[in-house]
């Protein structure tokens, strides 16, 4: 077991950082246990588990297991807690920012592998969560191994694996037609996609917009959650554009370039108000059709 101390210059709520990064209560590859958050990993030097531990706002505990345990508290423990994020850039410009910001400002932008969190955003193009989770969990049981230790994680999918499973397995997990199509296409470069990690942020996105089937809405979600990228914002979410509405203009629906336009004045720091919003629960009033959920089964 490889030990660190991770000592922050800003105040971090762990669990609430890295929710976006878990999958639903049955992610195999996360699990968040009391003040600890467990995350299997792929490093360079192999597989780790890796326990994240909130000692207190601004020191979080790092312990590793596996081959690549070292790696794994060095790289990848740091920019999954946020250390790697500046939130001190972010300056609130309007009251209901500023309320938000002194409330939730210990949500912050995470930085982690760029290639298990593509794989999830492709699994949740265009459906509804539940239908996007049970794929996430179904395919990373069919193409990965146990992750070290006995913690009952897995690893993230394995790029060869996914590559390899048949159609007729996917249409029944529900992944069809452009997405498994497009689920292949991303598992054919997984070292270009992991080198995104050191990218500029415009490079990234340029090299995400080449791959077929990826738009806008999932390249904002991997610069964001991946890359912690503050202007990475998910045009083209089912939800997100009518709580940015709501919440700045008291509209209760809006579309994608209303949003936008809302949010002009954070131009660098949109995605940073994106997880903002969330974290404050906001919500805009709820009336009007459902996505479907569907099955291929």
């Amino acid at each position: 077991m490889t030990t660190d101390l991770i000592d922050l210059d800003h105040p971090v709520d762990l669990r609430r950082t890295l929710f976006p990064l878990i999958r639903g209560g049955g992610d195999p590859t996360t699990r968040a246990d009391g003040p600890s958050v467990w995350r299997a990993l792929r490093t360079q030097e192999g597989p780790a588990s890796l326990r994240l531990t909130q000692l207190d706002r601004r020191r979080i505990e790092a312990e590793a297991w596996g081959p690549g345990a070292e790696r794994a508290i060095a790289d990848a423990a740091p920019g999954l807690v946020g250390a790697l994020d500046d939130p001190a850039a972010f300056v609130p410009r309007d009251d209901l920012m500023k309320g938000i910001w002194r409330e939730h400002r210990s949500v912050v932008l995470t930085r982690t592998d760029p290639f298990p969190v593509l794989i999830a955003a492709i699994l949740e193009q265009k459906v509804a969560g539940i239908e996007a989770r049970t794929a996430w969990r179904e395919i990373v049981l069919a193409t990965s191994d146990p992750a070290p230790g006995d913690l009952g994680l897995r690893l993230p999918p394995d790029p060869e694996r996914l590559v390899g499973i048949p159609s007729w397995e996917l249409t029944k997990l529900g992944v069809v037609h452009r997405r498994a199509s497009t689920l292949r296409e991303a598992a054919r470069h997984p070292k270009k996609i992991g080198a995104l990690s050191d990218a500029e942020p415009e490079d990234a996105r340029a090299f995400l917009e080449k791959l077929p089937g990826v738009g806008p809405w999932t390249i904002g979600e991997v610069c964001r959650l991946a890359l912690g990228d503050p202007d990475a914002i998910s045009v083209g979410d089912y939800h997100l554009a009518h709580i940015v509405s709501w919440a700045f203009a008291g509209e209760p629906r809006g579309t994608d370039d209303r949003m936008l336009e809302l949010l002009e004045p954070y131009r660098g720091q949109r995605g940073r108000v994106e997880i903002l919003l969330e974290a404050s629960g906001i919500t805009a009033p709820a009336f009007g059709p459902k996505m479907e959920r569907r099955s291929f089964v």
